[in-house]
């Protein structure tokens, strides 16, 4: 859905429009073939749809409010139309003078200015504009050198930018445009007062972009504050995880969890499933005694939390990325920016506190049209913030009893009987291969997907079954 102030005449429904979207391409943007060169490098011909509503409106110099599903894009939707800007700017001079800041992104987390980082040097790879990255918890040594070469695209979190801009490093007197990326995230971190003093060493008349997966009354108040009659551009539904997502809640007492995860992770290797995944917890303590308890249980674990250094963040997340790591056990350090292409689970061993931070757990599967899982380990005391969650996404989620596990009755029983009268109660999710075709049910029509039979779903013979499986699911033909 595009809403757009009175003098922008785009009606909703072309955006709405799938058929539109699925004939245009990069090269209808009029990008600079230099740009249009890297893109094809990287192996992209059709955007997203927050691309292909968002770039037209950046190319024409618009303030931007994107909101979108995390996964989808937003990155390229705004860096793209931003290299294309500035290039007018760009020059094989050696001199700093003339590389000044031309585009300031801000970014809540060190991973999500890293990523921003690497598509800016990729999409501006053929052309003479410099980039760069800025953050705290490493030495700002490299980072002063490089400033002082002068970049024109600069990415950065807002505490290390205004300790480069204390020292005089960093002048952002020449700065055209400013991308606030996950506004709700630098808010909800605390960052209003870092980013007021930032903006105001900007240029007054500059385009303003605003990107965030979702738009909570603060962000809005946040855009009529900073931005100019800015056209909003929203794809899916707001506060909703991707349809690629397949989700389930396991009812487990807290003292069970540990146990729940090495279930889940053994059920998937008995199916032939990746036992790669990311697990969510909500304090830095409990992330690295989750992470050694996994070691001992024989799952190759790693944490990445607040407390670790940028160095030893970036040797996990690589041990991740090559699969010497199994479990990537992470605070919402790695909700947002974290972006691993067909990382196939997502485990919520704690609930976070702040429901919208679920839908960004849960973002980090079911990426770039990729299927996904996600599970949610909930004990009873985790009972209201499950309920919140379900209110933000406006739907209620599968709730499955974890088989083959000792759970404590008193938490089993009372758990489950509370929701044994929702339509999505499965008797055992087990009997389901996620995104497969599943075994023929063991009694009657208990054992159902979407309220209708499996076999009425796919045609499928007993022959054909195949058992197992966490979230329940079938494969699109």
């Amino acid at each position: 859905m595009i809403n757009t102030v009175p003098e922008i005449n785009t009606p909703t429904e072309a955006a709405d429009s799938a058929a539109p979207q699925a004939t245009i391409t990069f090269a209808d943007f009029g990008l600079d073939p230099q740009i249009q060169k890297a893109v094809l490098e990287q192996g992209y011909t059709i955007p997203t749809p927050i691309q292909a509503q968002a770039i037209p409106h950046v190319l024409a110099g618009r303030d931007l409010m994107g909101a979108a599903q995390t996964g989808t894009g937003k990155t390229a939707a705004f860096v793209l139309p931003i290299i294309q800007q500035i290039l007018r700017h760009a020059s094989s001079s050696s001199s700093p003078a003339r590389h000044p800041i031309r585009a300031l992104v801000l970014t809540p987390t060190r991973e999500l200015a890293v990523q921003v980082s690497e598509n800016a040097a990729s999409y501006s790879r053929h052309t003479h504009l410099r980039s760069a990255v800025v953050y705290g918890g490493v030495d700002m040594k490299e980072q002063v050198a490089t400033l002082r070469g002068g970049v024109e695209i600069l990415i950065a979190t807002p505490g290390r930018l205004l300790d480069h801009l204390g020292s005089k490093v960093a002048n952002l007197s020449q700065v055209e445009i400013l991308v606030l990326d996950e506004a709700d995230r630098m808010l909800d971190m605390g960052f209003l007062p870092d980013l007021q003093r930032i903006i105001d060493l900007i240029p007054a008349a500059r385009q303003t972009l605003l990107f965030s997966a979702t738009f909570s009354p603060e962000i809005k108040r946040l855009a009529q504050s900073y931005l100019r009659t800015p056209v909003t551009v929203e794809v899916a539904r707001q506060n909703a995880a991707a349809d690629t997502v397949k989700q389930v809640v396991h009812m487990v007492s807290s003292a069970d969890k540990q146990r729940a995860i090495i279930k889940v992770l053994e059920a998937r290797t008995r199916q032939g499933l990746s036992r790669q995944c990311i697990i969510f917890t909500n304090s830095r303590l409990g992330c690295a005694k989750l992470a050694r308890a996994l070691e001992r249980d024989g799952i190759k674990a790693g944490a990445i939390h607040g407390d670790k250094s940028q160095g030893e963040r970036t040797l996990t997340l690589d041990a991740f990325k090559s699969g010497a790591i199994e479990a990537l056990v992470a605070t919402d350090v790695a909700a947002r920016g974290l972006d691993i292409p067909s990382m196939p689970c997502v485990i919520n061993h704690e609930l976070p506190y702040n429901a919208e931070d679920f839908i960004h757990r849960i973002g980090r599967t079911g990426r770039a049209g990729s299927k996904g899982d996600a599970i949610a380990l909930v004990d009873d005391s985790e009972k209201r913030l499950l309920d919140d969650i379900e209110k933000l996404m406006k739907r209620k989620l599968d709730v499955m009893p974890l088989p083959a596990i000792s759970i404590p009755s008193s938490s089993q029983s009372s758990s489950q009987s509370q929701r044994s009268s929702s339509p999505k109660q499965h008797a055992d999710p087990f009997f389901y291969q996620p995104y497969e075709a599943a075994a023929t049910p063991k009694t009657g029509s208990a054992d159902s997907v979407n309220g209708s039979s499996v076999e009425k779903k796919v045609g499928i013979t007993p022959a054909k079954s195949a058992v197992g499986a966490l979230l329940g699911g079938l494969k699109k033909k």
